[in-house]
């Protein structure tokens, strides 16, 4: 595979912004080493764009007849490779050139179930959906069985306007869609890619455990009431190293922690904190809610069980930017031999003695539209870090209400995934 064509473009008039990013796609499409035959566009517009969704998907067809299936959604902002658009009027583009029985588009008028034709399996997916829709978690957690690997990477649409989501499969006519537009508000959509295609997906959680990591011995819905057989305000107190006795202090501590939780149907035999201090896929991060002080039990944003693992943790920017640098530098590992040094896995090295066997064609990035902008130290400075990590790859994604790793829907954390040729 080719490296997939990439456009995007700020301006107050969406028709101005499309025919910016039509210009920069049509210049790749004629340069060596760009994918000649696209079929599949993902698209992603911010939310000043929402109410013109159907309008620049319409545009974009138009000019481009060749892209037969469109995927995508809305955000408070977009992120292309090195740049983030928060808070303006955007959008951004890729056209990935993918084998035409690898993929299918899905939505809430042609479900994946019904699209499971021919030889064609889910092996993973490209998730979009709205985070109003009643029971989200449950329908992202029945999407992940649909797919052999019980993998998805996507996020939770975020707008200020129409919530809406881009799904059209085999030049509209894809079966149950009917007269459909291909822009939906409400439900799910996306991409089902089959095995024939390789993905590396990471999750960068950006918290730095404060301890070890305990066991709930007993909870009660959403309240931790004993950690290890010890009341569980106790232990937090303990590790924060705070005393109600001085209120003010204590809870202005209790406000900046979290609790990252591993449920026991998901662990097995993983841990909640990998060997080098970071979170792992499964792990949920979830605020601290209120302190039952009757009980001396903590209740936190989520229900737990007797057998979780739980470790308090803190956001901060050097917790995360060291694990985005870890979540890169894991993907250059997937694309080196094993021998071959992590040095000579970085982009630009082009007199490395030893190359890379297989190289990245396109990516996609989903970040909470909390950590975009002042989170990292400077606008723009998160897509920077994964330039810097994987060099000047195809990329877009968006800011998001949430985001989809696995079956999970993750808060504050960033979702990457990488498309993978051979060399």
């Amino acid at each position: 595979m080719q490296l997939f064509p990439c456009g995007h473009a700020t301006h107050p008039q969406w028709r101005m912004a499309t025919g910016l990013v039509l210009a920069q796609l049509r210049a790749q499409l004629a340069l060596p080493g760009h994918a000649r035959h696209p079929t599949l566009g993902l698209l992603y517009i911010t939310d000043h764009y929402a109410d013109a969704a159907e309008e620049i998907l319409a545009a974009l067809s138009a000019e481009l007849p060749e892209i037969t299936d469109w995927a995508g959604t809305v955000g408070v902002g977009v992120a292309v490779n090195n740049a983030e658009y928060l808070d303006e009027p955007a959008l951004c583009v890729m056209l990935c050139e993918l084998p035409p029985d690898q993929y299918r588009v899905f939505s809430g008028v042609a479900p994946l179930g019904s699209l499971a034709t021919g030889s064609f399996a889910a092996h993973t997916a490209l998730l979009h959906a709205d985070a109003h829709t009643p029971d989200i978690a449950e329908l992202v957690a029945e999407m992940a069985d649909r797919t052999a690997t019980g993998y998805l990477f996507g996020g939770l649409a975020s707008s200020r306007r129409a919530a809406v989501q881009f799904a059209v499969g085999g030049n509209g006519n894809i079966r149950g869609q009917g007269a459909a537009s291909g822009v939906f508000v409400g439900g799910l959509s996306g991409v089902a890619f089959g095995e024939g295609v390789n993905l590396v997906s990471r999750v960068a959680q950006g918290c730095q455990p404060l301890g070890p990591v305990h066991t709930v011995t007993e909870a009660d819905e959403h309240v931790i009431v004993q950690i290890d057989g010890q009341p569980a305000l106790q232990t937090l107190l303990s590790e924060l190293q705070i005393s109600l006795e001085e209120p003010q202090e204590a809870l202005a501590t209790v406000r900046r922690t979290l609790v990252g939780m591993l449920d026991p149907s998901d662990g097995g035999a993983l841990e909640l904190v990998g060997r080098a201090g970071h979170f792992g896929v499964d792990t949920q991060v979830r605020h601290i809610i209120g302190l039952d002080t009757t009980r001396e039990g903590v209740a936190v944003a989520g229900r737990v069980k007797p057998g979780t693992q739980v470790a308090f943790c803190r956001r901060d920017p050097v917790g995360a930017r060291a694990d985005l640098v870890r979540i890169c530098a894991e993907i250059r590992e997937e694309l080196a031999p094993e021998d071959l040094p992590l040095s000579h896995g970085s982009a630009g090295l082009d007199d490395a003695p030893v190359a890379p066997t297989r190289h990245i064609v396109g990516a996609v990035y989903v970040s909470c539209a909390g950590r975009g902008g002042p989170h990292f130290g400077s606008p723009s400075a998160e897509m920077q870090i994964i330039r810097r990590s994987l060099g000047d790859v195809p990329l877009v994604g968006f800011f998001a209400g949430g985001e989809i790793a696995r079956h999970h829907i993750h808060g504050y954390t960033g979702v990457l995934t990488v498309f993978i040729a051979d060399n």
